[in-house]
């Protein structure tokens, strides 16, 4: 990140979680940064290592998101712009969406100053959270996450995994197409074009990318929404 940071113009957000870490770790990985120069950190809860059943959190370390939003809140106060995860279609660990946005409602409520939600195929699923936040008082910029499909089978298991729902008349198209990878590549840059233009139109405020470190698509996709950009 210091390379990044230093040797190119792009904004450096440092990814920063829970797990495996005491609060002093923390704030020492924190601190770090601040010498750098690094100014913006995503603040996640973790997931669960492979091989363990359930989270084991060091004595002395957060263990939710709200934790270490709070942890570096009172520690840095306002250097550094923290963004937190927000789940439409609510996180898989919990109950119900009402539950879920309970548990944001917290993280913004320790300082959080943004949000990035988990991959969405159906903007509706967006649009319904939106609202369901509003009600709630929640008034930090959401933004939408988009996973450009480039890959059928990755992506479906990405899918079940997070709990994500693909429209059906999209499964379809990608079925009919799963074993020509230029076809599902085509198909899914098309997509997420289409779901991007409508998000510009209803105001979002920016768009995230999840590339998984290839770039060729989501290019594609900025090249062709670009004009839509203010």
């Amino acid at each position: 990140m210091k390379k990044i940071h230093e040797e190119t113009s792009l904004t450096v957000m440092a990814h920063l979680t829970c797990i495996g870490h005491t609060k002093k770790e923390l704030l020492d990985i924190l601190e770090d940064y601040k010498n750098i120069g690094i100014q913006n950190i995503l603040a996640l809860r973790g997931d669960i290592p492979a091989g363990q059943e359930d989270f084991i959190f060091p004595k002395d370390g957060c263990k939710y998101a709200n934790e270490l939003v709070s942890l570096i809140r009172e520690n840095f106060g306002d250097w550094f712009s923290i963004g937190v995860a927000a789940y439409p279609e609510g996180h898989p660990e919990s109950p119900n969406l009402e539950r879920d946005i309970y548990y944001f409602k917290k993280k913004v409520e320790a300082g959080a100053d943004f949000a990035i939600t988990q991959m969405f195929f159906d903007n509706k699923y967006f649009y319904d959270y939106l609202d369901l936040c509003q009600k709630e008082g929640i008034n930090i910029p959401i933004i939408p996450g988009i996973m450009p499909i480039t890959n059928f089978k990755q992506i479906r298991k990405f899918a079940l995994m997070c709990g994500a729902t693909i429209p059906e008349y999209l499964v379809k198209k990608l079925e009919k197409y799963q074993d020509i990878p230029e076809e599902v590549e085509k198909i899914g840059i098309e997509y997420a074009v289409e779901q991007c233009e409508d998000l510009l139109k209803h105001n979002v405020k920016g768009l995230h990318f999840y590339t998984l470190n290839k770039s060729k698509a989501t290019l594609q996709i900025y090249n062709k929404i670009k004009h839509l950009i203010k």
